[in-house]
């Protein structure tokens, strides 16, 4: 079961949870303002497959999980197909500007699965 952790700077993120467990995948929402920038931490503590951020650059919580544990980042990112396109590319934590929305988990999950036969 993949394991996807959800950073939003503004403690959003349950549409996104929504989708992820509709792919069947296990979502793991970081609670409070400012959670992007905890992404990499909850990720590493939760050992998660991927990890999800928003916030309005959309990149500083992929960045900071790059940094800090190495996982392979892709930000910047403002649509479904960029997200699925830096998966192909065997990216681990996934930038985003405020995109809360279910197709958005539903799809990663789905991307990820089929790249990685989980």
């Amino acid at each position: 079961m993949i394991k996807v952790v959800i950073a939003d700077r503004m403690g959003k993120g349950q549409k996104v949870a929504a989708g992820v467990e509709a792919a069947g995948g296990v979502a793991i929402v970081v609670p409070g303002m400012g959670a992007d920038m905890r992404l990499g931490d909850v990720m590493h503590q939760e050992n998660a497959d991927m990890g999800i951020s928003f916030c309005g650059s959309g990149g500083a919580g992929a960045i900071t999980a790059n940094t800090k544990y190495g996982y392979p980042e892709q930000h910047g990112m403002r649509s479904i197909q960029e997200g699925l396109t830096a998966i192909e590319e065997g990216k681990k934590a996934l930038g985003f500007g405020f995109m809360d929305k279910e197709e958005l988990g539903t799809k990663l999950t789905e991307a990820f699965a089929k790249k990685y036969g989980k």
